[in-house]
């Protein structure tokens, strides 16, 4: 498959070399806001880095075709790129964390002619932290629930993995909790207070290339569905629907 990224600060960075290692895809191209001409990836020159101009996309997109993008931008590049995608029907793995209502439904517009997974975090860890902070809340609603994040000091908004977690197990803003630390990657926990217990629901992003794992996952199950808008659950739960059935089949 080929794939082309959009982005390449710090993420992007390690995303791409996730991408480059893996045997399944080739990673023809980088974009990004700002490029010296000539410039490729480390270690990769035969993968360009260029700008990421709209008036001139088209005819990148001509020179150098691919079946999907990947984008770790920011949320006003899809306008810039969403008709190209729709054109050409293009495959688009996007975990960008701070879209719009209008942005979403953009995004889901698309859906009706290509292939789309947005997700605000897709990392593997985090989403399985998902299904498992919400099964819980629903094996026990009576339950006290907080939120921490925790990222780097120089992460301006709110985390919007945190902001999904808190959606998802109907909770407010006020029940979220962010600390701006050195560093750190990523850190989200959810806490389950009970009358005489309290379980903790912790995942830890040791280095950006988790998410780069994530949007190999992210490809790879995209291309086995029909066009449409998914999120990173919805790719998990198809995955896990089928190994049951496997497995179900192998037990008859």
């Amino acid at each position: 498959m080929k794939v082309g990224l959009l982005g390449y600060g710090k993420t992007g960075q390690a995303v791409a070399r996730v991408l480059a290692a893996d045997p399944r895809f080739e990673l023809c191209w980088i974009l990004r806001r700002r490029a010296e001409p000539g410039a490729c990836m480390e270690d990769h020159p035969s993968i360009p880095v260029a700008g990421l101009d709209p008036s001139t996309l088209g005819d990148w997109l001509d020179a150098h075709p691919v079946d999907a993008v990947v984008d770790f931008s920011d949320a006003q590049a899809l306008a810039m790129y969403a008709d190209e995608i729709r054109k050409r029907r293009l495959s688009l793995v996007t975990a960008i964390s701070a879209y719009s209502p209008e942005q979403i439904d953009m995004l889901e517009s698309l859906g009706q002619h290509s292939r789309v997974m947005s997700s605000p975090n897709i990392t593997l860890g985090v989403n399985l932290l998902l299904l498992a902070a919400r099964l819980l809340r629903e094996i026990a609603p009576f339950a006290d629930v907080e939120i921490i994040e925790q990222h780097f000091r120089d992460k301006p908004e709110i985390s919007g993995t945190a902001l999904k977690l808190a959606q998802e197990l109907g909770l407010g803003r006020e029940q979220v909790t962010s600390l701006r630390l050195g560093g750190i990657v990523g850190h989200h926990e959810v806490i389950f207070g009970f009358p005489h217990q309290t379980v903790r629901l912790v995942h830890e992003s040791i280095r950006r290339e988790a998410f780069g794992s994530g949007a190999a996952f992210a490809l790879q199950e995209l291309s086995t569905c029909p066009p449409g808008f998914y999120t990173f659950e919805n790719l998990m739960r198809r995955k896990i629907r089928a190994q049951l059935q496997q497995e179900s089949a192998g037990a008859s």
